[in-house]
C-alpha cells in the first residue's frame, strides 16, 4: 500500500504537466485554407496553410509545435498594413518568414529562424501578412522577394 500512495503525486504531477502542455498546444484552433506561391520564373508551388486572425492565434502561432508537414504553414492575415515584429519564443521548429504587401506580393524574407530565440524579427516595411514556411523553404523551391502568393485574403 505504502508504494500505491508514493506514485499518486507523481501520477498527479505527470497528468498536471500533461495538460499544461496539452492546453498550451490547443489554446487556438485554427482554419485550414491552400495558398499557392507563384514564382518570377512561372513555378507554382502549393502549400496547405492554418490562418491566424485572431490576436489569440496570432500569439499562439507555430509554437510548441514539434513538426510541421513539408508543404504545410501558418499565414497570419492582419486587418491593415503594419510594421510587424515576431519572435521564435516557444518555438520548437525553424521557419522561414515571408513578408507580405496587401496584393500578396512578398517583401522580405526571414530565412532559417532560430528556435526559442527572442531576438525580434521585422518586417522591411508596412506588411498585411506573414507566412510561416519550413525553414529551408524558400532556398530549395526559388522563392524570392516580389513573388505573389495566391490566396482569397489577397483578391
Amino acid at each position: 500500500m505504502r508504494k500505491l500512495f508514493s506514485l499518486v503525486p507523481a501520477l498527479a504531477l505527470l497528468l498536471a504537466c500533461w495538460a499544461g502542455t496539452a492546453a498550451a498546444q490547443g489554446a487556438a484552433s485554427f482554419e485550414r485554407s491552400g495558398l499557392i506561391i507563384e514564382t518570377a520564373q512561372g513555378q507554382k508551388h502549393r502549400f496547405d496553410i492554418e490562418l491566424a486572425v485572431t490576436p489569440a492565434q496570432q500569439a499562439q502561432g507555430l509554437m510548441y509545435r514539434q513538426r510541421m508537414a513539408p508543404d504545410a504553414g501558418m499565414l497570419f492575415l492582419y486587418d491593415r498594413p503594419q510594421s510587424v515584429a515576431m519572435w521564435m519564443k516557444n518555438t520548437l521548429i525553424p521557419l522561414d518568414m515571408l513578408f507580405i504587401d496587401t496584393k500578396g506580393r512578398i517583401t522580405g524574407i526571414e530565412e532559417r529562424t532560430v528556435p526559442f530565440s527572442t531576438q525580434t524579427i521585422e518586417s522591411p516595411g508596412l506588411a498585411s501578412a506573414v507566412l510561416e514556411l519550413n525553414a529551408g523553404t524558400t532556398e530549395r523551391l526559388g522563392i524570392r522577394v516580389g513573388d505573389r502568393l495566391v490566396h482569397p485574403a489577397f483578391q
